[in-house]
């Protein structure tokens, strides 16, 4: 996962960049009352001192309006670019600024490039992130940031002790590093695979997944954003006991014509998937899968969002007694897997399309035979596995759309395996409708065996070599189906040759509509996105980061740095130098857990520190308790603050933002969602002086509080757990959920 890794690192600078200018902010401000002020003879221009603070923040908020349309509509990786030119072009002119007017058009410029940086470097790493570790890459740029903002203070804090400190180098040095960050823009990072397959253009987003995955094989992941270009669809859940055919039998399962044969890892092995008697689709798939006490006590809170029990029920682990408990299932990254090397899938894309649609065969036979199964329009390889296993002609198939496994340094990895122990697969279908007609068609099925936590990889079918144990050979397997992105009712009436389907050049070619935003999963989306995004900026980060000097100067702290020799605004500096040097390795903390504990338990986890360091804040400057232990108080608390923040609230809002909208709508989602933290941002940013001024430290920290008991309840029971699941797979829970929450009220 080098690729992806390396690729996410030169992202993020663009998140150092912002870091950076946020602490120039703070730090500059004090000296903008020192030098710019007096050079631009601004003291009777209250306003336009405020302006030189403010311009970026209303630049950001200008550029996000539309970033999100635009990216997807010329992709992620231009936007970058232009984001690069606009910081290094704002470094410039303000190392320049003859006049105070060209200063702020520089600040402008400055707070273009950090709008577009902000609102698209998490939805860029998210699309080609792998999902074992897109939260780990997607908290780099929380890292990159901060780090920014200490080499920022650091900066600052050096010229804080020049007699003469050259405000014009102070800000426009922002010229250097943005001139890395074009060049890896540029020349190094890959368009989004999930954006080029949006666009139709297939061999381009493969040969992007095959250098950021590091292997040939990719065709289970291309199958899967093709997938992704759905908006919308009715998804129902199913439940299968998955297993040897002679195990099932001697459990007494019912075999029926809706079992599912799964092709095993040895000749021979016969391995079926059967469904559940007494399941439904959506009206009872909320019980069905909550059925574990945890989950159902979670179903009976009030306000509970079922959405938050659906995403739960897939991280819940199994219970370790029973036929439920799995020995043949010990990893999950592969269905199928094979010791045996098998042919590489022959390249895909609009120049061989029509060479594949020969492989099918007519599809006019009524029968549920192998016959009958078909695969979209992906990669069709039939492999020796295929042509050996005789399929019993009552048997629906799960069908790969390419060859079964891909051997790459020794390692089994499945084609169809796209991630956290997910499988995507198709089978052919038979409805009955009104007056006895059948209905038929393709079923996609997104498949996950029940109570494997997300991020946890391997196979559903065990390795060869793979023993048994306990006697449990079978175990319980959820699956999501719907209609295949790509499958076209209106086809089957014109008696195809092959799967009903249509190119996904066709498909991509409708674009984004404004009437998907109102489709009941992404409005669901937009609904935890914006209300989280919100509740990050009213606990008060970014006003407390901007003021972070002048409230530890008010805290008093310059009592601790009085034997040093410096002044209270370098003392000031120099604190928030040091907290942010802290929140570097919490930061790091936060990196490793993201993956494995997952962002819900990370904000259920720090927001009741924050609560706790902001009560202490208030107590500390309500009661008397001396100079000394007050600026005590008051740094270790901020300190805290910032620690546990940025662990949980700081990155999880826009790594969660970045998840959970559909591949077609979600540059407009994010930027939706981005506006929110903006405007957000200013509110918060410039009440803070006047809340200063009104009810001072006390009643400040005392809102910020509030505001976190609030975040609390929200993530609580509206935000889900995400970890290690597919982008696709996480847009069609939303779905779901969505439509559960209506069906209950």
């Amino acid at each position: 996962m080098r690729g992806a890794v390396l690729v996410a690192v030169a992202a993020s600078i663009g998140n150092l960049l912002q870091g950076w200018d946020n602490a120039t902010i703070a730090g500059m401000y004090i000296l903008t009352v020192l030098y710019i002020k007096k050079e631009f003879k601004l003291e009777t221009q209250p306003t336009m001192e405020g302006l030189i603070v403010a311009m970026s923040l209303i630049g950001a908020t200008i550029i996000t309006t539309f970033s999100g349309a635009v990216s997807d509509l010329v992709g992620r990786r231009p936007m970058l670019i232009i984001s690069s030119v606009l910081y290094f072009v704002s470094g410039l002119v303000m190392l320049w600024s003859p006049n105070v007017y060209v200063l702020l058009l520089a600040r402008l410029i400055d707070g273009f490039g950090i709008g577009l940086a902000v609102t698209l470097v998490p939805v860029y790493i998210s699309e080609t992130a792998p999902s074992e570790i897109r939260g780990m890459l997607n908290t780099l740029p929380q890292f990159s940031g901060s780090g920014g903002m200490f080499l920022s203070y650091c900066m600052v804090f050096g010229m804080s002790l020049m007699a003469n400190p050259d405000w014009r180098v102070m800000l426009g040095v922002l010229f250097i590093p943005s001139l890395l960050y074009f060049l890896l823009t540029m020349f190094y990072m890959p368009e989004s695979p999930r954006w080029l397959v949006s666009k139709g253009r297939m061999l381009e987003a493969k040969l992007v997944l095959q250098k950021l995955r590091g292997r040939e094989d990719v065709s289970g992941e291309m199958a899967l954003l093709v997938e992704g270009l759905g908006v919308g669809s009715e998804t129902s859940i199913e439940e299968y006991i998955i297993g040897p055919a002679s195990e099932l039998d001697d459990q007494g399962a019912i075999a029926d014509k809706e079992q599912i044969t799964l092709y095993g890892p040895e000749e021979g092995v016969a391995v079926v998937a059967r469904p559940v008697k007494g399941q439904s689709i959506l009206g009872s798939a909320f019980s069905l899968l909550s059925r574990r006490a945890s989950m159902e006590i979670q179903s009976n809170i009030p306000l509970m969002d079922p959405l938050v029990t659906l995403f739960g029920s897939v991280h819940e682990k199994p219970p370790e007694t029973g036929s439920m408990r799995s020995t043949l299932f010990p990893n999950f990254g592969s269905m199928f897997s094979v010791a045996e090397q098998q042919p590489k899938n022959e390249q895909w894309d609009e120049e061989n399309v029509q060479q594949e649609s020969e492989d099918y065969a007519s599809d006019a036979g009524g029968d549920e035979s192998d016959d009958n199964v078909r695969s979209p329009l992906l990669s069709r390889q039939t492999t020796a596995m295929e042509v050996r296993d005789s399929v019993p002609p009552t048997d629906s198939v799960f069908r790969q759309t390419s060859s079964l496994t891909h051997i790459n340094a020794g390692e089994a990895v499945s084609s169809m395996g796209i991630g956290g122990g997910w499988q995507l697969a198709w089978k052919w279908s038979e409805e009955e409708i009104q007056d006895g007609k059948k209905e038929r068609g393709f079923k996609r099925i997104y498949l996950h065996q029940e109570g494997v936590p997300g991020s946890r990889r391997g196979s559903l079918v065990s390795l060869p070599g793979g023993e048994a144990q306990d006697g449990s050979a079978f175990v319980q397997a959820a699956a999501l189906v719907s209609q295949p992105a790509l499958y076209s009712k209106e086809l089957m009436d014109q008696h195809p040759i092959g799967p009903a389907m249509v190119h996904p050049s066709e498909t991509a070619a409708k674009g984004p509509r404004w009437s998907d935003l109102f489709e009941a999963g992404v409005r669901h989306a937009l609904f935890v996105g914006i209300g989280i995004q919100i509740l990050q900026q009213f606990a008060g980060i970014n006003g407390v980061l901007y003021y972070t000097p002048q409230i530890l100067e008010q805290a008093g702290v310059e009592v601790l740095l009085s034997n040093i020799g410096i002044s209270s605004d370098s003392a000031s500096i120099l604190i928030s130098a040091l907290t942010t040097l802290l929140m570097l390795p919490s930061i790091g903390i936060a990196m490793r857990l993201m993956d494995m504990s997952g962002r819900r338990f990370l904000l259920l986890f720090t927001i009741p520190i924050l609560i706790a360091s902001l009560i202490v804040l208030v107590v500390a400057n309500l009661v008397e308790l001396g100079n000394v232990v007050h600026a005590v108080l008051s740094t270790v608390s901020v300190i805290v603050y910032f620690c546990c923040f940025v662990m949980g609230f700081g990155p999880v809002p826009n790594i969660l933002c970045a998840e959970i909208f559909p591949t077609r709508v979600r540059g407009v989602c994010i930027a939706i969602c981005a506006l929110a933290f903006w405007i957000g941002d200013i509110i918060v940013t410039y009440t803070l002086p006047v809340m200063l001024d009104t009810i001072g430290l006390a009643g400040v920290f005392g809102i910020y509080a509030i505001v976190c008991v609030i975040a609390f309840v929200f993530v609580f029971l509206k935000v889900p757990e995400t970890k290690g699941m597919p982008l696709e797979v996480i847009t069609e829970f939303f779905a779901i959920g969505a439509k559960q929450a209506a069906a209950r009220n």
